[in-house]
């Protein structure tokens, strides 16, 4: 296997509250957590606060944002280490979820987060190599190794 230079990856966005009523924050309650978030070349995400926070539960909030990128982070790194053990994948589904504390001072924090990944595979000969390619995901995953909680997994794999 050929060696690569590490490579530095830069990302870029532009995050624009456009929740202002006319009186900017002149109160709590005098304003809308709304945000669009754009990106140059992709559509832009509508998104706020999660809704305890009086934001608009129509929106992506921060919240599921980090729990999407740590399941499809997972997604694309476990079919990476399917293809490398020889496993073909033929069906992925993941109902992940989170928990977010709040430490009683304004803020908080999560403190795990559960990926619940079905797995379809071609062959019943494949679902151990399968169970196994998980922990390669989560090793290569730059989103859980980004994080300080416990990034916990349940998966269910099942020959087609």
């Amino acid at each position: 296997m050929a060696q690569h230079p590490l490579g530095e990856h830069r990302y870029a966005l532009t995050a624009t509250w456009t929740g202002n009523r006319g009186t900017g924050t002149s109160g709590y309650r005098d304003y809308a957590r709304d945000v669009t978030v754009s990106i140059d070349g992709k559509p832009e995400l509508l998104a706020s606060a999660d809704r305890p926070f009086r934001g608009d539960a129509t929106r992506w909030n921060p919240e599921d944002l980090l729990l999407a990128a740590l399941a499809e982070c997972h997604l694309l790194s476990y079919l990476h280490a399917c293809v490398t053990a020889g496993v073909v994948v033929t069906a992925y589904s993941d109902d992940a979820t989170g928990v977010m504390r709040e430490d009683g001072r304004g803020g908080g924090s999560f403190t795990e987060v559960r990926l619940r990944p079905r797995v379809t595979v071609a062959d019943a000969s494949m679902i151990e190599a399968a169970e196994r390619a998980h922990a390669q995901a989560n090793e290569w995953c730059f989103i859980a190794n980004s994080v300080n909680f416990p990034v916990l997994h349940e998966a269910t794999v099942v020959a087609a």
